[in-house]
């Protein structure tokens, strides 16, 4: 899930982002959609110019327990959505509802690593979040950047945060560039305030505390700077609940001691190798069913781009095009209309209730 409300929080207050089915089986039946889309997005990153580097993660933290039964019960809760709308809804129904109970199994990862592995792209096992052990890379200056769809990339401390990055090319979604200063500089924070926000605004480690959204969030945090005084705060009004059991210290620190690898550990030294031809086509087509010649290609193709030792700027990934006035005025124009007309609705929420309690009650 990553931090609740976050990307929205920095499109208002940070905004210098940069911006450029239902599962697949073979013929005996076997899920292929895990291998089918990184074969081919892999082929598509390293052709422009991208080395990649995939990072999968290990045992979730205790703390976690929580957010997954959550996630479990949501994934239950869209299988029986899926089987309605098999019958009853659209096609579009049964496609939303089908990617909502996709379930990555240990299976799954083991063949998207023997699949990495033949293709000579490396990977490395997480002891815990591989979002957390990715920013270490990107701090240290292994990788470029961390990419990921979870905004707790940044919480962790990563530089850079790419998102859409593997996304199919039918979806049409830009990729977003996102410098943690940069946030940092737009909220008017330090890293540990940042952190106390994401875990404020709704993280995988603690509940949300209920009515609290990104606007209460942000002002409570610049307000009272810390979560000990926000907490003391709450604990003074009745205008919010803490959670009965809120271990917010404990998720603070997950977020800035992570259980990682160091850069300099041994397994923390990759390097891209030439793909294994034959191998690929064992497994792909002889196993899994995939097309030979398709296969074939995409390994020629790879095996010609991995060749290259200079790693290409993002820029070779997406075309970076050069707003017009007209265009930054306009785009202005259009977030300080949202901006208002999110003003106007939490008003008129507002009065909504004022109103209601101030309405006498009929006695009966």
């Amino acid at each position: 899930m990553g931090i609740k409300n976050l990307a929205l929080v920095i499109k208002d207050h940070a905004p210098d982002v940069r911006s450029d089915g239902q599962q697949l089986m073979n013929e005996t039946g076997e899920t292929t959609s895990h291998l089918m889309g990184m074969f081919y997005r892999t082929l598509r990153i390293v052709e422009n110019g991208i080395k990649p580097l995939y990072v999968f993660d290990g045992a979730p933290p205790k703390l976690k327990s929580g957010e997954l039964a959550k996630r479990f019960q949501r994934k239950s809760e869209a299988q029986e959505s899926h089987e309605e709308a098999k019958e009853t809804g659209t096609a579009e129904d049964v496609e939303k509802f089908s990617r909502r109970t996709v379930k990555v199994t240990r299976e799954h990862n083991a063949e998207a690593q023997k699949l990495l592995k033949l293709m000579g792209v490396p990977y490395i096992i997480a002891p815990t979040e591989a979002e957390a052990q990715c920013a270490v890379l990107a701090r240290a200056g292994k990788v470029y950047a961390a990419a990921s769809e979870d905004m707790d990339t940044l919480t962790f401390n990563s530089p850079v945060l790419l998102r859409h990055l593997t996304f199919s090319e039918q979806r049409k979604e830009p990729i977003q560039e996102i410098h943690l200063d940069r946030v940092l500089e737009g909220l008017e924070m330090d890293l540990e305030q940042f952190i106390d926000l994401c875990i404020l605004l709704g993280c995988d480690y603690v509940d949300p505390v209920k009515g609290i959204g990104p606007k209460v969030a942000l002002n409570l945090i610049r307000e009272h700077k810390t979560l000990e005084r926000v907490v003391a705060e709450i604990q003074k009004s009745s205008k919010f609940t803490l959670p009965e059991d809120w271990p917010y210290q404990d998720a603070r620190a997950l977020f800035l001691e992570p259980d990682v690898r160091k850069a300099e550990d041994p397994e923390c030294d990759f390097k891209w190798d030439s793909p294994d031809v034959e191998g690929l086509v064992k497994f792909l087509v002889e196993d899994k069913g995939f097309s030979e010649d398709r296969v074939r290609s995409g390994a020629a193709r790879l095996q010609k781009n991995l060749k290259s030792s200079q790693q290409s700027r993002l820029e070779g990934f997406f075309q970076v095009k050069p707003k017009t006035d007209e265009e930054k005025a306009s785009l202005k124009r259009k977030n300080e209309e949202k901006v208002e007309e999110r003003k106007k609705k939490q008003k008129a929420e507002a009065k909504a209730k004022k109103d209601a309690k101030a309405k006498p009650k009929l006695s009966s």
